[in-house]
């Protein structure tokens, strides 16, 4: 089959849109997943985009989309059945136009977040959506998972930031709806259907996307915590006295610390001992207010209410950019390390405190390891990832990895969270979704995806299981 999509391609396509499969296409950050495919089409239009879908499903060749490979779940690789073509967006990465006015920049799919992000701040204005990973994910990814980040508390996650999108639906039609508005009542939002689908309801080309002020003052503090509930209290002080002006939130452990010792010991830290628990803030504000004196009136009041220990607050750009440091370096720190188990999950703000603790219990009886628990406090995303005990290999964890994954992730529903809060679903945690999302709910997005999607092409076995 895939042959006769490939003859019918190489009538449609301008010469260099196919290409032969290159190792990198196939390969997924974590390594859990080696993918498959016949061949690499990269179009460089919306008009190509569409001439590929068509020839695939004509000939029911699946389609596995690929933004900058960035993903964890599995969603841009595809291990198993039909030998799918590959749809790279690399080659779709202009910035279109950009209002600064009106606050909206409209990009390709293919355009990284950092070349959105370096356009905007060109007329002066911020796309606030923030990846560790922004060089190399692309726009098109990024909506398609609905990406957070670290900046959510504030500006809100990737299907917050989109106005409109362009997208080539399963049967190859073209949906043109780049609409630059705020309002629009008129009938189904398809956008925020296709924002989060993962490639399974169509490719997203092209996105116009919300652009925010720049603030004029900011700053950025970390400070010591005695526990994750201080941390949640101390974040309930912070956005009263800053009345919206919390940008970010970040949780981050002492095990999280001491991996960095390990991995970066030149990696410079702010305090010599490392303490269990830390917070690193930013806020924004107008004009006319100091982000110092608002962060030392919010350490002072923290410590007077018993919060806080100690802190930093930074005098600079560059010691904001250390303090930051600490915080972006730790993921790096833990595949340095090497997990057992990655865990993207979300919690009601209440529940968080006693999650940690009462899931920290249960694994420490189901077996010798580390736990390096951080993120996205304000929002309540957090990474909760388990890590061989020192001295042991985490091979010889592989007969329980799928019970200790399992149980964190059945204490997270069981307390009203999200087993997959900003990484997506993919292929990973597609089965999971399965056995615990709503079955009424799941009912519907299937009958989304067969009335969308009849023959079953576009990145078939994500978020629903084949």
């Amino acid at each position: 089959m895939l042959n006769d999509a490939t003859d019918a391609l190489g009538r449609l396509l301008p010469e260099g849109v196919l290409r032969e499969i290159g190792p990198a296409y196939l390969e997924e950050p974590r390594g859990r997943f080696r993918g498959r495919a016949g061949l690499v089409a990269a179009p460089r239009t919306v008009e190509e985009v569409a001439a590929v879908v068509r020839a695939c499903a004509g000939a029911r060749v699946p389609i596995v989309p690929r933004g900058g490979g960035t993903g964890l779940v599995g969603g841009q690789v595809m291990s198993d059945g039909t030998v799918p073509l590959l749809l790279s967006l690399e080659r779709m990465n202009r910035v279109r136009d950009i209002h600064p006015e009106e606050g909206v920049i409209l990009a390709e799919a293919g355009a990284t977040l950092q070349q959105v992000r370096e356009a905007a701040a060109r007329v002066g204005r911020q796309f606030p959506l923030a990846l560790a990973s922004g060089g190399t994910a692309q726009i098109g990814g990024v909506l398609a998972t609905n990406a957070g980040g670290v900046n959510v508390l504030r500006y809100g996650n990737a299907r917050a930031l989109c106005l409109g999108i362009e997208a080539v639906l399963p049967q190859g039609q073209v949906m043109h709806d780049l609409k630059r508005l705020r309002k629009d009542n008129t009938g189904y939002d398809l956008r925020d259907l296709l924002i989060g689908a993962e490639g399974t309801l169509g490719i997203i080309t092209a996105a116009s996307l919300v652009l925010a002020p720049v603030p004029a003052e900011t700053g950025v503090a970390m400070l010591v915590v005695e526990s994750p509930e201080a941390a949640l209290t101390l974040l309930s002080l912070a956005q009263a006295r800053m009345a919206g002006g919390v940008t970010a939130f970040e949780l981050i452990s002492g095990q999280g610390l001491r991996f960095l010792d390990v991995a970066f010991p030149a990696l410079r830290q702010p305090f010599a001992d490392r303490p269990d628990w830390l917070v690193l803030i930013e806020v924004g504000l107008p004009a006319g207010l100091s982000a110092d004196e608002a962060l030392e009136g919010l350490f002072t009041d923290a410590a007077e209410a018993g919060l806080v220990s100690d802190g930093v607050i930074a005098r600079s750009g560059q010691q904001a950019a250390e303090l930051w440091a600490v915080r972006e370096t730790i993921p790096d720190a833990n595949r340095h390390i090497g997990a057992i188990a990655s865990h993207d999950i979300s919690l009601p703000l209440s529940e968080i405190a006693r999650f940690i603790r009462d899931a920290s219990t249960m694994l420490v009886d189901m077996a010798d390891l580390r736990i390096n628990c951080f993120g996205h406090l304000g929002d309540g995303n957090l990474h909760f990832n388990l890590f061989p005990a020192e001295g042991r290999t985490r091979d010889t964890y592989d007969d329980i990895r799928r019970s200790l994954s399992r149980a964190v992730h059945q204490m997270v529903v069981e307390r009203g969270g999200s087993f997959s809060a900003e990484h997506g679903v993919g292929r990973l945690k597609a089965a999971e979704l399965a056995e615990w999302g709503d079955p009424t709910r799941l009912a519907a997005m299937r009958a989304i995806k067969d009335a969308l999607d009849p023959a079953g092409i576009m990145n078939p076995g994500v978020i629903l299981p084949l």
